[in-house]
C-alpha cells in the first residue's frame, strides 16, 4: 500500500513489466511530486526515484521499456519551464531529463510515449504548440525534440489526452477531446514524417469524448472507448476498421531459449508451424486464439510467425531472445 511518502502515491497509470520479470510504474502524489517505482512479482517495492518539480513534477502517464533496457516516462508538470518533462530512468534508478516542454515544442503531456519500430519516442500534449491546441512530436533516444503537428483545436481537434498507437501498417493513430466537426473530437492518423489525416470525428451519438491511447486487435482492427455520449450518454466502445491484415502478438516480451511464450492470434486451429525469428519450435493450440511455444536452440530475436491453414500470420513487433 502507498504511504503518500516517499514511496509516492494516489498513481494513475498501470505499472509495466520489464524484461527482468519486474514491474515498474509511477505515481502522481506523494510528499513530493511523484515517483517512479519498482516493484517484484513477490511484492518487495523499490523507490526509483521521487519528482523534485525541478525535474518533473506529475507523472500522469505508464512507462515504456526502450530497446536499450531503460525506461522512458513523461511528467505533466514541472522542468525547466514548469511545462512538463520527458525523462529516462534505469531499473538501478539513475535519473536524467531528456527534454523540459517550452510551449513551443508542446506543453503538459498526459499521455504515454511509445517506441516507433524506427527507435525513435513519439508522443502527444494536451497543450502548447503554435495555436496552443498541443503538438505531435518525435524524439531520439538522445533526448533531441522534433515537433510534427501543431494541432489548431478547429477541425483537427486539440486536447489530445490519449496516447498514440503504431498500427502494423506503420503509421501512427490517436484521438483528442475537443474540436472536429461537433466538437468532441476527432481520430486521426499521421506518419513518421508528419503527414497528418483526420479520419474521423466524435460525435454525441456514437460517443464522444475519447481519452484513451487506441488499442489494435490482432484482426487489425483498430478499438477504444469514449467518455461521454453514446445512447446512455455515460460513453462508447467502439471500433475502427482501416482494413489492416491480421497478425500475433506475444507475452513475454523477452525470455530465454527453453521459455514458454503465450501468442495471441486468430485462426490457430489446425496450425502446422511456429518459428522465432526462422527457428522451428515445438508448440501447443490451446485454442484458435491462443497457443503456446517453447523458444528452441538457436532462437534469435525477431519476429515470431505463426502458419494456419488461413495463411502465415506475423507478429508485430520483434521478440528478444535473452541471453
Amino acid at each position: 500500500s502507498f504511504t503518500n511518502g516517499t514511496d509516492g502515491g494516489s498513481p494513475s497509470a498501470a505499472p509495466i513489466q520489464g524484461i527482468d520479470g519486474n514491474f515498474y510504474g509511477t505515481t502522481a502524489g506523494g510528499s513530493g511530486n511523484g515517483s517512479v517505482y519498482k516493484i517484484t512479482a513477490s511484492g518487495t517495492f523499490t523507490s526509483l526515484h521521487s519528482f523534485s518539480d525541478s525535474d518533473g513534477a506529475i507523472p500522469y502517464a505508464p512507462l515504456v521499456q526502450g530497446r536499450d533496457g531503460n525506461f522512458y516516462g513523461t511528467t505533466a508538470n514541472g522542468g525547466s519551464n514548469y511545462l512538463g518533462t520527458i525523462f529516462r530512468i534505469k531499473s538501478s534508478g539513475k535519473f536524467q531529463v531528456l527534454f523540459s516542454f517550452d510551449g513551443t515544442h508542446g506543453a503538459n503531456p498526459y499521455a504515454p510515449l511509445i517506441q516507433g519500430s524506427d527507435g525513435n519516442f513519439y508522443g502527444v500534449t494536451v497543450g502548447g504548440g503554435s495555436s496552443g491546441g498541443g503538438v505531435v512530436f518525435k524524439m531520439a533516444p538522445s533526448g533531441r525534440l522534433t515537433v510534427l503537428y501543431n494541432f489548431t483545436g478547429g477541425s483537427d481537434g486539440s486536447n489530445e489526452v490519449g496516447g498514440l498507437m503504431q498500427a502494423t501498417d506503420g503509421n501512427f493513430y490517436g484521438t483528442n477531446n475537443l474540436g472536429g466537426a461537433s466538437n468532441w473530437g476527432v481520430l486521426f492518423r499521421i506518419t513518421s514524417s508528419g503527414i497528418f489525416t483526420v479520419l474521423h470525428d466524435f460525435d454525441w451519438n456514437s460517443g464522444a469524448s475519447p481519452q484513451v491511447t487506441l488499442l489494435q486487435h490482432t484482426s487489425g482492427v483498430l478499438y477504444g472507448d469514449t467518455a461521454v455520449g453514446g445512447t446512455a450518454g455515460d460513453g462508447t466502445f467502439y471500433s475502427f476498421d482501416l482494413g489492416l491484415a491480421p497478425f500475433v502478438t506475444f507475452l513475454p516480451a523477452a525470455a530465454r531459449v527453453g521459455g514458454m511464450v503465450e501468442v495471441l492470434g486468430q485462426d490457430f486451429t489446425g496450425t502446422t508451424g511456429v518459428s522465432f525469428n526462422g527457428a522451428a519450435a515445438t508448440f501447443t493450440v490451446v485454442s484458435d486464439t491462443y497457443l503456446t511455444a517453447t523458444i528452441p536452440n538457436g532462437a534469435t530475436s525477431g519476429f515470431i510467425t505463426v502458419t494456419t491453414p488461413s495463411g502465415t500470420l506475423k507478429s508485430n513487433k520483434k521478440f528478444l531472445v535473452k541471453p
